[in-house]
């Protein structure tokens, strides 16, 4: 990607990996729309950015909306000149057994991950293309875009799905010279993952200390969480990356967790 091409959006970037995002991007001279459906959280990025001296706006979005994504892309070009690199990050997380999933929560997941990461893209695209100077989208995957595990359908079929669009995006935009690619990270200390912690607990009948060395580190090679710098580094990488020789991939980021 050209040295000119510096400005990102990023969603669910007021708390836990979005954050780190907008910070490290932020930090390489990039400008950041910090976008959250929690404005607040949002707004508590963009002021760290700004005390560092950096350039951001905060931008509150519920990304399974279609008019909120439109007009938050919209919003984001208006405040910041455009948009170069698109994140979609924003996620949540429901663990159930398959036989006690409901639909509306099915539903919830897929509209939020799925849905959420199309309406990004698309509106991405569009102002991408129209920039005639390419860009890098992003999607924050996991490994359980490549492997299951026991109570979590939906949102192993939600980052599984992400996979199938990043090619898409990947083939579709390399005309316009628009890259995409798809981070899977291992277990993170997010909120996300702190709030499956006891939840996996009480459903495997474990305790809190074996959810986190049995179930989510033993298959790591060294029992180590996955740090939110790992990812933040990978994504900067992602998005500076040069050449469409880098595009439609999936890069793990997991500690050995998963091993192609």
């Amino acid at each position: 990607m050209s040295p000119e091409l510096k400005i990102a959006f990023i969603t669910g970037a007021g708390s836990g990996l979005g954050r780190s995002m907008a910070l490290a991007f932020a930090k390489n001279n990039h400008k950041v729309a910090v976008a959250d459906i929690n404005l607040p959280a949002a707004e508590k990025t963009v002021d760290e950015i700004r005390s560092a001296k950096g350039e951001a706006t905060a931008i509150q979005l519920d990304v399974a909306s279609e008019r909120e994504v439109d007009s938050a892309i919209a919003e984001s070009v208006r405040s910041l000149g455009g948009i170069d690199v698109l994140i979609s990050n924003a996620g949540i997380q429901i663990i159930n057994p398959i036989v006690d999933f409901t639909f509306s929560d099915w539903r919830k997941m897929q509209a939020i991950h799925v849905d959420g990461a199309f309406l990004l893209t698309r509106a991405a695209m569009r102002q991408m293309i129209a920039q005639k100077r390419g860009g890098s989208i992003i999607y924050t995957g996991s490994i359980h875009s490549h492997i299951a595990s026991p109570n979590k359908s939906a949102y192993i079929a939600a980052k599984h799905a992400l996979l199938g669009l990043a090619k898409a995006v990947a083939v579709e935009g390399a005309k316009h010279g628009i890259r995409s690619n798809t981070i899977c990270p291992g277990f993170v200390r997010t909120p996300l993952v702190e709030k499956q912690i006891p939840e996996q607990a009480v459903q495997l009948d474990i305790s809190e200390e074996e959810v986190i060395k049995n179930v989510m580190l033993r298959a790591t090679v060294d029992g180590e969480f996955t740090s939110l710098e790992d990812v933040a580094s990978t994504a900067l990488f992602l998005a500076t990356f040069p050449t469409n020789a880098l595009t439609g991939q999936s890069i793990i980021v997991a500690h050995g967790h998963f091993m192609q």
